[in-house]
């Protein structure tokens, strides 16, 4: 592949399934400069609309925050020195991001699905549910604009 590659959604995740779908994600700070963590990312199906998305668990100020002021985000998932860059925008879903197509059980369930759709196991989903609830875990529901690779 050459760098100008256009690649699926799936192509780009695939490279980081042995790693529980680990992938750097990149948000723009309000003074311009990029905000990068390594989150655990899963393609799956809008719940809303369908079409096929990179989803994140995430929590934390910072990173919402940037997500809800601009939502673009570029996830970059790597393996060895092949990697594949997936460019989108970013909606948000959680107890602070309400949605109109998105009750509480419903958020219960898509954070499942994302954990799990990144390469996630849990022995007790109980306690998970718990967790996500108590930290206001949100999930980032990225629509990709533009995937390429290496």
């Amino acid at each position: 592949m050459t760098s100008a590659d256009t690649i699926t959604v799936q192509q780009a995740a695939s490279l980081s399934s042995d790693e529980q779908g680990l992938v750097v994600l990149s948000t723009l700070r309000a003074n311009g400069t990029i905000q990068s963590s390594l989150v655990n990312a899963g393609v799956l199906a809008h719940p809303a609309t369908g079409e096929t998305i990179l989803a994140v668990v995430a929590a934390g100020p910072v990173k919402l925050a940037n997500l809800r002021a601009r939502p673009q985000v570029t996830a970059t998932f790597r393996n060895g020195w092949q990697w594949a860059a997936v460019e989108g925008h970013a909606e948000l879903a959680g107890p602070d991001d309400p949605q109109p197509w998105l009750d509480a059980e419903g958020l219960r369930l898509l954070l499942r699905a994302i954990f799990t759709a990144a390469g996630g196991e849990h022995d007790d989903w109980d306690e998970y549910d718990r967790v996500m609830a108590e930290q206001r875990r949100a999930a980032v529901l990225i629509r990709p604009d533009r995937v390429y690779s290496n």
